[in-house]
């Protein structure tokens, strides 16, 4: 069995792994045509860390450091891809998975500053080929856990061999402290056989607090050795 036949074989194992009989004899019918999508959202992807990693070289040359910490990708599984159309009460279809579901593929881009948030989020909008379709700024406007990130819902081309096609990316942009919170706030909420009392939220949402007091303090510093450097 070659490469890509194993993969259409395990995305199939895995589509297998809902329940719903009408759901499963659809994903039969459906897989190699999934697979093939799938590939184009991974192209995104790429296209969207290229974009990127240009910037924070970039970013380099110019200021002499890399406003990127990290980047981390992920492409949803199958298994949620079904269950979001189902809660959503949509029709299974492959036109279905591209037109109303925005977060299929997902960029996560660790910046050591705020300010570094809004920069290259600005940078990349302004690129020509990049289409913004929508932008939540929970850092400006918290989520009532305590939550900060900058999310961007774009538009980005991918050229095939005979076509180019416009593919959504969810981009998330975040400090250091901001993915460290909601990292370990996802694990304690979500901790299997626990109850996540009121109490316990609380503590987080405190902790979200401290967390952005940090990035307001690590920001002043940077304007102080910037200053400096100036003078």
């Amino acid at each position: 069995m070659n490469i890509r036949n194993q993969e259409d074989e395990d995305i199939k194992t895995k589509m297998m792994s809902v329940v719903d009989d009408e759901t499963i004899d659809w994903m039969q019918k459906k897989s190699i045509e999934f697979a093939k999508l799938m590939s184009y959202y991974k192209c995104a992807i790429m296209e969207i860390e290229t974009k990127f990693n240009v910037l924070n070289e970039e970013y380099s040359l110019e200021f002499d450091r890399n406003p990127i910490n990290s980047i981390r990708s992920r492409l949803k599984n199958p298994r949620s891809i079904m269950e979001k159309l189902e809660r959503r009460g949509i029709p299974l279809s492959m036109s279905s998975l591209e037109k109303d579901l925005d977060d299929i593929a997902g960029v996560r881009v660790i910046c050591s500053f705020v300010e570094d948030v809004y920069t290259l989020s600005e940078a990349l909008l302004k690129q020509d080929d990049v289409v913004l379709i929508e932008k939540k700024d929970y850092i400006a406007s918290p989520k009532p856990n305590g939550y900060r990130s900058l999310h961007i819902i774009a538009g980005i081309p991918i050229f095939l061999v005979h076509e180019k096609r416009m593919m959504k990316v969810e981009i998330q942009l975040r400090t250091i402290a901001m993915d460290f919170w909601a990292s370990l706030e996802h694990q304690l909420r979500y901790k299997k056989d626990t109850e996540f009392t009121a109490e316990m939220a609380e503590e987080l949402y405190q902790c979200a607090e401290l967390s952005a007091e940090l990035d307001k303090r690590m920001d002043r510093l940077k304007q102080e050795t910037r200053r400096i450097r100036e003078e």
